[in-house]
């Protein structure tokens, strides 16, 4: 693959790469991140981050450090497309790259419905809630819980902080015809 770095304000994402994969376990490990997403070995993080062909992975700088990861599964199907503010700075980059180069015209995301942290992100930079899928995975601990469904329209991206300059809705129409991105 070719080498593709995309920067905003103060993150930059790139291709995860192998020589990225121990600090992207040990990332994954943290209490914080594991709660949310379960336990990583090297073996899951390689096949989920680097050896899965649907899945885009894209390290996430902040001053050439490793400050997390973002994964990108595009739905395919033309017809039917679905996935200190630096989150919402790589949200806002890798889909503003999306929709200029590859025109998807709709994401989706499905954190879990009681991750406030994680709603509260996604909706800074446009996604709208769809509704809760009950049941819809298992916690760490084996109980079921609930998945927020929440879409963005590529119109609707905020592209900065809302109370900024530059914040609201993108300054450029997003295309008419595309696909989507979860």
């Amino acid at each position: 693959m070719d080498e593709l770095r995309l920067s905003g304000e103060r993150v930059a994402l790139r291709r995860v790469t192998e020589p990225d994969l121990e600090d992207l376990l040990a990332l994954l490990q943290e209490p914080a991140v594991a709660r949310w997403w379960g336990d990583y070995d090297a073996a899951r993080t390689r096949r989920e981050l680097l050896d899965d062909p649907d899945v885009e992975a894209f390290v996430v700088e902040v001053g050439g450090a490793t400050a997390g990861v973002l994964a990108v599964e595009e739905e395919n199907e033309p017809d039917y497309r679905q996935g200190q503010g630096l989150g919402r700075e790589a949200l806002r980059v890798a889909i503003d790259h999306l929709i200029a180069e590859r025109g998807h015209h709709r994401f989706t995301i499905d954190p879990a419905a009681d991750n406030e942290m994680a709603i509260r992100c996604y909706a800074a930079v446009g996604f709208k809630p769809v509704g809760v899928m009950r049941r819809y995975e298992r916690g760490r601990d084996g109980t079921w819980r609930d998945g927020l469904l929440m879409d963005l329209l590529a119109d609707e991206l905020v592209t900065g902080d809302p109370g900024s300059e530059t914040g609201g809705p993108r300054d450029r129409p997003g295309p008419q015809a595309g696909g989507g991105s979860q």
